[in-house]
């Protein structure tokens, strides 16, 4: 999308009974094949699943509760950031205790999945999100999406002045304007973006380009990115939306002096992330964290997420988000693709080299 004030939203797939019927179907055919492996007493046993984290956690907690009231099955979480946690388990290899990851982004579900540790998924859960936003291989599913913008303060910069391209934010006429957290995960696919579309060289030197730009605006995290240039210590930033419209929660819609916007479309800093989920290929409890995974993408488990204050984009079983923001199907994002996207690896090369990192 062109640089406009956020709008309602629409589903990005047709909505009606029967779609929901059919996610409905689906959940609990995979929960009824979960409970039949659970033999036991009463014909079954009590089975506690472990997932791996690297969503934000008001998402993962309020999506984990409703999946223990739905099944009764329980679930012991660990949240930590993705990357940390992919680490992990390539360490602990065969022996990893986890029964499910769930990321913000892609490239870590990628990473792990190259290393052969991620359980194909069977086609019914696959087929509740779009191809493109699932593993190339099948063995991770979309969950929900989020899109990079700016976010600035018009009283420091009009949006007229606000850069159409991501390589100028390297310019100097940005210099001491820009908040940066280029440790966040949400960063790298907008490095990998960039590298593809212009190669390494190019990519290194507008990552030098914003190191010099950010002058004391380098943050932890996209939260403290957003709330600097609310406060006008910085003139713009680049975040995912979702920051923009938690802050809004946070603090009251009244109090937000920042907007939003994006890059031109197509532009490689106009970039749609989505967030997945797995099974661990040494799961012991198989049925139970794929009864997980079917549930994140029914239509209850998207409902959640669009009536949450995650402000993420439901992708899955025609659910739209509740929230005031544009029409995930009416944004024109850089075209790469999961597959392109890959591991992040380079990326992480590159903004090392730069001194990002």
């Amino acid at each position: 999308m062109s640089r406009r004030p956020v709008s309602s939203n629409r589903a990005l797939h047709p909505t009606g009974r029967g779609l929901i019927a059919a996610g409905l179907v689906l959940f609990a055919g995979v929960l009824a094949a979960a409970c039949s492996s659970s033999p036991g007493e009463g014909g079954r046993r009590a089975v506690t699943l472990t997932l791996y984290n690297g969503q934000h956690v008001q998402t993962t907690d309020s999506l984990v509760r409703a999946f223990e009231a739905t099944t009764g099955i329980a679930v012991a979480v660990r949240s930590d950031d993705e990357d940390a946690l992919a680490d992990v388990i390539a360490t602990e290899g065969p022996r990893s205790p986890a029964d499910v990851i769930y990321t913000e982004n892609s490239p870590a579900l990628e990473f792990l999945q190259a290393q052969g540790l991620l359980a194909p998924l069977p086609g019914a859960i696959l087929s509740r999100t779009p191809t493109r936003f699932d593993s190339p291989r099948g063995r991770w599913v979309g969950v929900s999406a989020r899109v990079s913008v700016l976010v600035y303060d018009p009283r420091l910069i009009p949006a007229d002045r606000l850069p159409t391209s991501v390589l100028a934010l390297a310019s100097p006429r940005y210099r001491g304007m820009l908040a940066l957290a280029p440790g966040e995960t949400d960063f790298q696919p907008i490095v990998t973006a960039v590298e593809r579309r212009y190669g390494a060289s190019t990519a290194l030197r507008w990552l030098e380009g914003l190191k010099a730009n950010v002058a004391g605006h380098l943050y932890p995290d996209n939260e403290t990115v957003t709330s600097a240039v609310n406060r006008g210590q910085a003139a713009l930033g680049l975040i995912d939306q979702y920051y923009w419209y938690r802050l809004g929660a946070e603090i009251g819609t009244n109090e937000l002096t920042s907007r939003i916007a994006t890059f031109a479309p197509g532009d490689p800093g106009y970039v749609v992330d989505v967030s997945g989920a797995a099974v661990l290929s040494s799961s012991k409890h198989r049925r139970e964290a794929e009864a997980l995974l079917a549930f994140l993408v029914s239509h209850h488990g998207q409902e959640i997420i669009a009536h949450s204050d995650s402000f993420e984009y439901p992708i899955a079983s025609g659910v739209s988000t509740a929230a005031h923001e544009t029409p995930f199907a009416a944004l024109r994002p850089d075209p790469i693709s999961i597959a392109e996207l890959g591991d992040g690896r380079s990326a992480v090369a590159l903004l090392q080299q730069a001194g990002l990192l």
